[in-house]
């Protein structure tokens, strides 16, 4: 346990005092801010407005059909069509013309038909959309009144039947589309959170071991201490860089939440759009569905919830890690890991895409098998714990996963006893099975 605790500690002060930690860990937060701010830029950057000539000869779109920001109609007289048509090629300021013909004997279909849009530039699928939309809404509205029923009517008969339901094996009792919601975006977290830190830092485990075999490093450190003691001692030092990362980045996320939070209302006349955007937020109650939303959290079991996470993380992370720390001391270099990486990366995202399903049906057989089996478990029973999952299931999945990762550190010090001083030889699996079974 002492050369463990030493390897550990000189792996995790190895890491942490690199100036590429130190720059990733705090500028990696701001540039994924910076690159969705960027992105959003783009998206508005490319946004288009056009104008549109329209030509309305049915007479009941002139005072229905509304400009915007993204479409201007301007409404001309029926005697210009000829003119307008014969020089829409040559007009500037003018990017189409839209011509609707006359409504006879109430015909819509006729009058759908007989509608065209000429246009002198490409338009985005975006603009047609919207253009589509609107007309679609007008003609809706001259249906109803020739059907003699009024707007209200038909919002009545729109409206969505409400059911309340109660689970009566749970003890809260409420299973609504909020709670489920509430749940499934925890599960996801969650579930992608165990996802990215056994990839990010298994390989990155990996790649120590290769650099210290390729080095020759690692035949001087072989001689003091035995291989599985340098194998677990790397594994768990870079768990502690991973732990400091995260808990930086959620320091630095609980800081900069709350500084949004007291200077929204500051910036928001200097955000474009801040008014429009401040109207959304009157009409939307955020303070009611915050507070509907904190109920669900706090009725939730989170200490079964949180001793489940850790569980599984630490256990679905070590047992991954010694598969990588495996991997890296049977090859040579880094093409040659992509072979024997899939061995890790297919189960874990089996498990990932599986779980998807558990939103469907959280009790359903693939989401009990996906959270049983020890290579999917790591991530399938953290997306299933948020809907409750019965203890003797936990359990059982904790036992199982505990044993293969046992096993799996065995077969692992197995090959990096062996391994990690063999050179250019590329492995093979007979070759493994024979490290496996010296």
């Amino acid at each position: 346990m002492k050369n463990i605790f030493l390897i550990t500690r000189r792996e995790y002060l190895t890491q942490v005092k690199k100036k590429s930690f130190v720059i990733l860990t705090l500028l990696a937060p701001i540039m994924m801010i910076g690159f969705g701010a960027l992105i959003a830029f783009m998206f508005k950057a490319n946004e288009s407005s056009n104008t549109f000539n329209v030509i309305d000869k049915s007479g009941i779109f002139v005072n229905e059909l509304k400009s915007d920001k993204a479409i201007k109609y301007v409404f001309v007289s029926k005697e210009n069509e000829r003119a307008l048509t014969s020089t829409l090629k040559e007009m500037t300021g003018i990017d189409g013309l839209l011509i609707i013909p006359e409504l006879k004997n109430n015909n819509f279909d006729e009058l759908e038909n007989n509608a065209q849009l000429l246009i002198n530039k490409k338009i985005g699928f975006d603009t047609k959309t919207n253009l589509v939309a609107d007309l679609s809404r007008i003609i809706k509205k001259e249906k109803i009144k020739t059907l003699g029923i009024s707007e209200n009517q038909i919002k009545d008969l729109d409206k969505n039947f409400s059911l309340k339901t109660t689970n009566v094996v749970d003890e809260k009792g409420a299973d609504d589309s909020l709670s489920f919601g509430v749940k499934s975006g925890l599960s996801m977290v969650l579930m992608y959170a165990v996802f990215m830190f056994i990839i990010i830092y298994g390989v990155r485990v990996m790649r120590s071991v290769l650099e210290e075999k390729n080095n020759r490093v690692v035949e001087i450190i072989i001689s003091s201490v035995k291989p599985f003691e340098l194998m677990m001692g790397k594994i768990l030092g870079v768990t502690l860089v991973a732990l400091t990362q995260f808990s930086i980045w959620i320091t630095m996320s609980v800081i900069g939440a709350l500084f949004l939070n007291t200077g929204f209302g500051a910036m928001q006349s200097q955000i474009p759009g801040g008014e429009e955007s401040a109207e959304m937020i009157q009409k939307f109650d955020f303070k009611q569905t915050a507070t509907e939303v904190s109920h669900i959290l706090l009725d939730m079991n989170f200490p079964l919830i949180i001793f489940v996470f850790i569980v599984f993380f630490l256990l679905g992370y070590i047992f991954y890690s010694s598969m990588y720390a495996a991997i890296g001391s049977a090859v040579d270099n880094e093409t040659e890991t992509q072979q024997f990486t899939l061995f890790a990366i297919i189960p874990l995202m089996l498990g990932m895409y599986g779980s998807f399903t558990i939103m469907n049906n959280p009790e359903g057989p693939l989401g009990f098998w996906l959270s049983i089996v020890p290579f999917t478990s790591p991530v399938a029973m953290i997306a299933r714990i948020p809907f409750g999952v019965p203890v003797w299931q936990i359990a059982l999945s904790i036992i199982l996963l505990l044993l293969s990762t046992l096993l799996m550190v065995y077969i692992a010090a197995k090959i990096y006893r062996v391994g990690i001083l063999k050179y250019g030889n590329k492995a093979s699996a007979k070759e493994l099975w024979k490290w496996i079974r010296s």
